[in-house]
Formats: C-alpha cells, sequence, structure tokens
C-alpha cells in the first residue's frame, strides 16, 4: 500500500474475525512501528504481546472487576474529563459509532453491551500492551514517543490488511494485565491495542470519524499573501 493510502483509509476496528494473527507478521509490523521518531533515542517503549488462553484470562477479570465497581486502576495518567469542544468531538465520534451499531440513547442494554465490548479488547485475537521504562516516567518525552511508535504501529498493521484500536479500557484493571502478561516491574503500562483481521460485516467498523480541517488546525508564519 502505498503511504497515503495507509494514512487516508486506516479506520479503528473493534470488530474482528476469530482467525489467529501469525506470530512473524506482527515481529513485521513491530520491526516497522519501531522506526518511529524517539527523543534522543531513548526508544523508552516496549510490547507485550498476548493472545490465546493468557488473554482470555485478561479479558475476564479486566471484565470481572470493573463490573463489580473496583477503581479503575490505569498506570498512565488519565488527567480530567474533556470538556468544550474535546468534548463535542468524543460524543459526536460515539454518535456515529451508535448509530451504525443500532443502539439507541435509551437502550441501557445495548450500551453497556457496548463498554464490555471495550473491557474485552474488542475480542481481537491478539492484544499488544504498550509501556515505558518506569526511570523515564517523569520525561514528558518519553509520552510523545510512546504515542509515536503506538501510531507507527496500527499505521503499519493496516498496510498489511490487520485492523486495530487504541484504547484504555483493556488495561483499566492493571493488576489483572501484570499478573497474566508477566509485565516486569520496571514498565509502566501506558496504553492497549486491540489487533487482529477487520470483520467486514461488523457496522462500527464502516465509522470514519471526522477530522478537523488544516485551515482550523494550523497557523501558518512567515509565508505571505
Amino acid at each position: 500500500m502505498q503511504f497515503d493510502d495507509v494514512v487516508l483509509g486506516r479506520r479503528s476496528i473493534r470488530g474482528y474475525k476469530p482467525d489467529p494473527v501469525p506470530r512473524e507478521l506482527i515481529e513485521e509490523i513491530l520491526t516497522l512501528a519501531m522506526r518511529a521518531p524517539s527523543s534522543m533515542n531513548t526508544q523508552p517503549w516496549s510490547f507485550y504481546v498476548i493472545t490465546g488462553e493468557p488473554l482470555d484470562r485478561i479479558r475476564a477479570g479486566n471484565t470481572e472487576r470493573n463490573v463489580a465497581g473496583v477503581p479503575q486502576s490505569r498506570e498512565f495518567r488519565t488527567g480530567h474529563a474533556f470538556e468544550g469542544k474535546h468534548r463535542d468531538r468524543q460524543v459526536g465520534v460515539a454518535k456515529q459509532l451508535f448509530a451504525a451499531m443500532g443502539i439507541a440513547r435509551e437502550d441501557k442494554v445495548m450500551r453497556q453491551d457496548w463498554i464490555l465490548r471495550g473491557f474485552r479488547q474488542f475480542d481481537a485475537p491478539v492484544c499488544v500492551i504498550v509501556t515505558y521504562d518506569k526511570e523515564l516516567a517523569d520525561s514528558d518525552d518519553t509520552a510523545f514517543d510512546c504515542g509515536a511508535v503506538t501510531t507507527a504501529l496500527v499505521n503499519a498493521a493496516w498496510s498489511r490488511g490487520l485492523g486495530a484500536v487504541i484504547n484504555s479500557q483493556g488495561i483499566m484493571q492493571s493488576p489483572v494485565v501484570r499478573e497474566h502478561a508477566g509485565i516486569a516491574d520496571d514498565q509502566v503500562i501506558m496504553k492497549s491495542i486491540a489487533l487482529g483481521w477487520p470483520d467486514e460485516t461488523f457496522p462500527a467498523n464502516a465509522v470514519v470519524s471526522e477530522r478537523r480541517g488544516v485551515d482550523e488546525a494550523a497557523t501558518f508564519v512567515g509565508f505571505g499573501g
């Protein structure tokens, strides 16, 4: 695929076929992703790639604890709830997804089912947990670099026919993730990525989120005219 086709064609995938993803293909994708820019070449990232029974245990534990009301324990900073235009964009894409899935505003059962899908990593056959070195936790460049490598990862996956969605729901109960993924003590859990072959019959997979235009997002200085 051409670079433009990858960037413009990629969508967040929330419905997957159960087919396994070969380890060799994931290694190829990670090799591409790790060419992402890194401040002073620190490369603070690590990846825990999980499938099969260990992933099923993470799904079950994460879901059970969240449904039981156990407070979330995400390790990377969560910040405050979105407000203003950022909240509007969050609500906007949620409306797109719910419309695609036929989930009515008053349908509490279907809305709860959607939330549970997030806790289960959208039932993807693979989950990639992105972590970073704890000794670099106080550097803003660390989060910047991990964001860059995660973006590169989902684009590389798309170029190979795989879908992905970056999410935090699947790592809300970090003790469960640490236990079943065997995450080292010197690592901080940052994000998770659901990964697999897209199920083209799943309605939400057709959703393309709205993006701001360059004229709104960019300020050009010194260009004249």
